[in-house]
C-alpha cells in the first residue's frame, strides 16, 4: 500500500482528492499542521507528496525544498497558479509534475499512479529514520540536520542506520559487524572502532554531540 502526504489546506479539495486515493487502496494522510509539514512528513513516511503552493505560513515551494533536503520522494504540486514561470520554479524546485487547478480526479489519479510506478517498481521504496532533529534518508545514505547534508560513507550510514532504528536500545558490537558484512566490506573489531570515531566526529562536526553513545562491555546506542 502506498503512503500519500496531502499539503493542501482548502478542506474540500484535500478530502475530495484523499477520498478518491484511498478508493483505489492508497493510505492517504492529510497535513493539519502547516507550521510544522516536515515532521508530519517524517512520521508519516510518504510515498509521494501532493504539495499546493499558496498555504499558510510558508509556501509550498519553502516545503518542497525541505523535503528534498532529506528526500527523493516524488513531488506533485497541485495549485491555480499555473503560469509559466510557477511551473519552471516548481520543476526548479524539486518538484515531479504540476498539475493545474481545477483538475479532473481521475486524471490526478492516473498520474499519481504513473509516478508511483516509475519511481518504485525498480527500485527500493525511501524510508527515513529521525531522532533528535537529525533525519537519515537509509535509501541514499545521506543525513540531514538543521538544513545541513552529511556526507556518509556505505559503512558509517550503515552503523547509524541500525543505531537509528533501535533507538534507546544498545546494539552490540557483534551485531553491527554482522550487518557491515552485508554491504561486503572486511569488517573487523578494531574496523569498526574506527567507522564509529569518524562517524562521531562528522555527527560532532554537524552540531550533533553525543548522538552516539558508548555502553561499556555491550555495544553503542542513540537516545
Amino acid at each position: 500500500m502506498y503512503h500519500i502526504m496531502i499539503v493542501e489546506d482548502d478542506p474540500l479539495i484535500a478530502k475530495a482528492v484523499g477520498e478518491t486515493l484511498s478508493s483505489w487502496g492508497m493510505e492517504v494522510h492529510c497535513v493539519e499542521d502547516f507550521q510544522n509539514v516536515m515532521a508530519e512528513f517524517t512520521s508519516f513516511a510518504p510515498q509521494l507528496v501532493l504539495l499546493d503552493i499558496s498555504l499558510p505560513f510558508y509556501n509550498g515551494y519553502h516545503w518542497c525544498q525541505a523535503i528534498r533536503q532529506v528526500s527523493k520522494v516524488p513531488v506533485i504540486f497541485l495549485s491555480s497558479a499555473s503560469d509559466k514561470m510557477n511551473i519552471i520554479l516548481a520543476v526548479n524546485m524539486g518538484a515531479d509534475d504540476f498539475i493545474a487547478k481545477p483538475f479532473d480526479l481521475n486524471i490526478l489519479t492516473a498520474k499519481v499512479q504513473a509516478l508511483l510506478r516509475r519511481t518504485y517498481d525498480f527500485g527500493k521504496e525511501t524510508n527515513l529514520l529521525e531522532h533528535r532533529g537529525a533525519i537519515l534518508d537509509t535509501s541514499s545514505g545521506i543525513l540531514n540536520y538543521q538544513g545541513q547534508r552529511v556526507e556518509l560513507t556505505k559503512n558509517e550510514w550503515r552503523i547509524l542506520q541500525v543505531l537509528m532504528e533501535n533507538k534507546g536500545k544498545a546494539v552490540s558490537r557483534d551485531t553491527l559487524m554482522m550487518r557491515l558484512w552485508e554491504s561486503d566490506s572486511f569488517i573487523d573489531d578494531n574496523t569498526l572502532t574506527v567507522n564509529v570515531t569518524r562517524l562521531r566526529r562528522k555527527l560532532e562536526e554537524a552540531g550533533l554531540e553525543n548522538f552516539i553513545r558508548t555502553k561499556k562491555g555491550v555495544g553503542y546506542l542513540v537516545e
